[in-house]
């Protein structure tokens, strides 16, 4: 089955690889799309600043390529785990950690890490100044944005990056209308929960 390996939301500093909504959208993904889902819990600041997330969650991605030729600790992914057809995804900070674990905000960053230049200097908040940006290993990516996300230009800078990059990737957007930031988590009964959903089942499906 594809293997989706996720990356939580919260700013750096909130949640957890458990908390019900990850749990709840990540449960209907896996039911529709057949596939098979790790969520990598992080530490979080401001106890542990940055980069301590990417870090972990790159630490994250090496356990679970451990099983990519069946001689992993947990059984279930050396079964049932397509390593030819692997999926990051994230949402808000956990999709920037997907992103950033592909390739080796504002006072919020500024607060949990003193030492950073903020988003506009940091490569690793910053795809653009990523030198590593042509090597990501990934041929494609859907970026997926809310209309009222107070973030939502970050998702679209982003898009805008790849398109302008030298990697040699396919770059998809999709825009939700009318739904403000994770409205997936948040909104679960939302009637557009629905078509992001299958979006995101297209997607993978797509994927060779």
């Amino acid at each position: 089955l594809p293997l989706l390996i996720h990356y939580h939301g919260g700013g750096f500093c909130l949640g957890s690889a458990l908390d019900m909504p990850f749990k709840r959208f990540l449960t209907s993904l896996v039911v529709k799309a057949n596939i098979v889902a790790i969520t990598i819990d992080y530490r979080l600041a401001p106890e542990h600043h940055l980069p301590i997330a990417h870090e972990d969650s790159w630490a994250g991605l090496e356990w679970v390529a451990s099983h990519s030729y069946g001689q992993g600790p947990e059984p279930l992914l050396n079964r049932h785990a397509d390593f030819g057809r692997v999926f990051l995804a994230g949402e808000s900070a956990g999709a920037n950690i997907a992103h950033y674990v592909a390739v080796q905000l504002d006072e919020m960053y500024a607060y949990m890490c003193p030492t950073s230049a903020g988003f506009e200097e940091d490569p690793i908040l910053n795809p653009a100044l990523d030198p590593n940006l042509k090597m990501m290993r990934s041929d494609r990516v859907l970026v997926c944005v809310a209309e009222k996300d107070g973030l939502r230009n970050r998702g679209v800078y982003y898009y805008e990056t790849l398109k302008k990059s030298e990697w040699h990737g396919k770059a998809e957007f999709y825009q939700t209308l009318g739904e403000d930031h994770c409205f997936h988590m948040f909104n679960p009964k939302s009637k557009n929960v629905g078509p992001f959903l299958q979006k995101l089942v297209n997607f993978i499906k797509s994927t060779k």
